[in-house]
C-alpha cells in the first residue's frame, strides 16, 4: 500500500516522463524533417524512373523498397538526434521552472522536502507546432505516392526499339498473317520464324552487316518464291477443278485429260514445296478423285474449293505487301497455256464472232490467238489520218509551223513540141539526166563519176 507521498511522487516522476518523450519525439522530427524531404523528392524520381525502365515491376516491391528506405532514414535521425534527448530529471525542472514551484521538484526529488500537490493540469512550457511538425512528413508522403501511382508512359523494350532491318518486320508480318488463316501448314511458319529469330540473335553491330543483308535478302526471296508458288498451284488446281465441273459434260476427251494433268501438276507441287496448305486442306485435295466429280456432292466440292481459295487469298496478302509475283504470274501462265475450259477457244469469244475470229492458239482459219481486248477497254478510234485546214483572221498571230490552207494543185507540164535536134548541135540544153551529166558538172566532175559507175 503506497502512502501518499509515493503517490505523488509517482504522479509527478510520471509526468515528466511524458514531457521528456515530447521532447525527445521533438528531436528527433526536428533532425528527420530536411532529409526526409529530400529522400521522398529523390525517390519519386527514381521511382519514376524504375517505372519507366522496368513497367513489369511490381508495384507493392516499389513500395516496399520506399518505406524501408524511410524507415532507414528514421533510425539514422534517431541516432544523431539522441544527443539532444532529455531525461525525466531534467523534465522535473523544467516543469518546476515553468509553474514557478522554486525548486520544490528538485528537492522532494532529493528527499529534502515532501512532494508537492498535483495541480489539476500540469504545464511544461512546451507545445507542438503542428505546421513544422506535419509539413515534411506530408510532402515526403505526396512525393512517394506520385512517384508510385501517377501515370507513365512506359519505355519501350529495347528490341522493340532497335532499328532493325525493316524486311524482318515485313517478314514477320507476313508470318502472322499466313498462321491467323489457320490455312497454311504451321511447320513452314515455325521453321521461317526460327530463321528469322537467328539474325535477330546477332550483335546489333551486325545486323546490317553484308552478311546479314545477304542472309535476310535469301531469307525474303526463299519465302517469296514459296508463297507464289503456293498461290499458283492452288489457283491452277481450283482452275483444273472448276473447268472439268463445269464442262464435265460435253468435254472432248483430249481437253479433259488435260486438265486432270494440270490438276495432278498442281497437287505434286503442292506436296512438294516446302509452304504447304495445312494437313486436313491438303489430305482432302489427295483424297479427291477428279475423274468422278460427278459423284462428289456439290456442297461438299464447293467447301473445297473455297477453303484453297482462301489459302490462296493469304498468299495474295502478303504479295500485296511486296514479296513479289502475284495476279501478273497467273494471267501469263493462262496465255501461254490457253487454259480457259475448251481448249482455249471459249472465254474470248464474243457474240457474233466469225469462224476464225476471236481467242484461240492462233492459225490460218482460227484467229490471232488473243481475245478482243484483253488488254482493257479499246478507246474510241480517233480519224487522226484527216488534216483540216484552219482558217485563221488574224494572220499577225500566227506562228511557225501553223498550217494556214490546204488546196489541190497540179504540176505545171510544159506540153509544147520539140522539134529534132541534129547530134552536133551545141546548144542543145538535153533533157533530164543528160542535162545535169553535160551541163550541170566539170569535166572533172564527168570522169569521176562514169569511173564510179563503170
Amino acid at each position: 500500500m503506497q502512502t501518499p507521498s509515493e503517490k505523488l511522487r509517482d504522479a509527478w516522476t510520471r509526468h515528466a516522463k511524458d514531457v521528456a518523450r515530447k521532447i525527445n519525439l521533438a528531436w528527433w522530427i526536428q533532425t528527420l524533417s530536411t532529409p526526409l524531404v529530400t529522400v521522398g523528392l529523390v525517390g519519386a524520381c527514381v521511382l519514376l524512373l524504375v517505372r519507366r525502365e522496368m513497367p513489369d515491376s511490381p508495384a507493392w516491391v516499389l513500395g516496399v523498397s520506399a518505406l524501408g528506405t524511410v524507415l532507414l532514414l528514421g533510425g539514422i535521425a534517431w541516432l544523431v538526434a539522441r544527443r539532444h534527448f532529455e531525461k525525466p530529471e531534467q523534465s522535473l525542472v523544467r516543469i518546476e521552472a515553468s509553474m514557478r514551484l522554486r525548486n520544490a521538484l528538485s528537492a522532494a526529488k532529493a528527499g529534502v522536502a515532501p512532494w508537492p500537490e498535483l495541480p489539476p493540469k500540469v504545464d511544461a512550457g512546451v507545445d507542438w507546432h503542428w505546421q513544422r511538425v506535419l509539413v515534411p512528413p506530408v510532402a515526403a508522403l505526396a512525393f512517394l505516392t506520385a512517384g508510385l501511382f501517377i501515370p507513365l508512359s512506359a519505355r519501350a523494350n529495347a528490341e522493340v526499339g532497335k532499328d532493325e532491318p525493316l524486311a524482318w518486320a515485313k517478314l514477320e508480318s507476313d508470318l502472322e498473317r499466313l498462321d491467323q488463316e489457320e490455312m497454311i501448314d504451321e511447320t513452314y511458319i515455325e521453321e521461317m520464324k526460327k530463321k528469322l529469330e537467328e539474325l535477330r540473335k546477332q550483335e546489333e553491330e551486325e545486323w546490317f552487316s553484308h552478311s546479314s543483308l545477304e542472309a535476310t535478302d535469301s531469307l525474303k526471296k526463299e519465302h517469296s518464291t514459296q508463297v507464289d508458288k503456293l498461290e499458283r498451284e492452288l489457283a491452277r488446281a481450283d482452275k483444273a477443278l472448276g473447268n472439268l465441273e463445269k464442262n464435265a459434260g460435253g468435254m472432248p476427251a483430249a481437253e479433259k485429260e488435260r486438265l486432270l494433268n494440270q490438276f495432278d501438276q498442281a497437287l505434286q507441287g503442292l506436296q512438294n514445296g516446302a509452304l504447304k496448305p495445312n494437313e486436313k486442306l491438303l489430305e482432302q485435295l489427295k483424297q479427291l478423285d477428279p475423274k468422278n466429280l460427278g459423284q462428289i456432292p456439290p456442297e461438299q466440292l464447293q467447301q473445297l474449293r473455297d477453303a484453297m481459295k482462301k489459302a490462296g487469298q493469304a498468299c495474295k496478302d502478303c504479295q500485296g505487301g511486296g514479296s513479289g509475283g502475284g495476279q501478273g504470274d497467273e494471267w501469263l501462265d493462262d496465255l501461254l497455256d490457253g487454259e480457259d475450259g475448251q481448249g482455249g477457244d471459249k472465254e474470248g469469244k464474243q457474240p457474233g464472232d466469225k469462224p476464225g475470229e476471236g481467242a484461240g492458239k492462233g492459225g490460218v482459219d482460227r484467229g490471232p490467238g488473243h481475245a478482243p481486248g484483253m488488254l482493257g477497254a479499246e478507246g474510241q478510234k480517233l480519224d487522226t489520218g484527216d488534216m483540216t485546214g484552219l482558217e485563221s483572221k488574224d494572220l499577225s498571230r500566227s506562228l511557225p509551223g501553223d498550217l494556214l490552207q490546204l488546196q489541190d494543185g497540179e504540176h505545171d507540164v510544159d506540153k509544147s513540141a520539140v522539134g529534132p535536134r541534129s547530134g552536133g548541135d551545141t546548144g542543145a540544153t538535153g533533157d533530164g539526166g543528160d542535162r545535169v551529166w553535160k551541163d550541170a558538172l566539170d569535166p572533172d566532175e564527168q570522169k569521176a563519176l562514169k569511173k564510179f559507175f563503170e
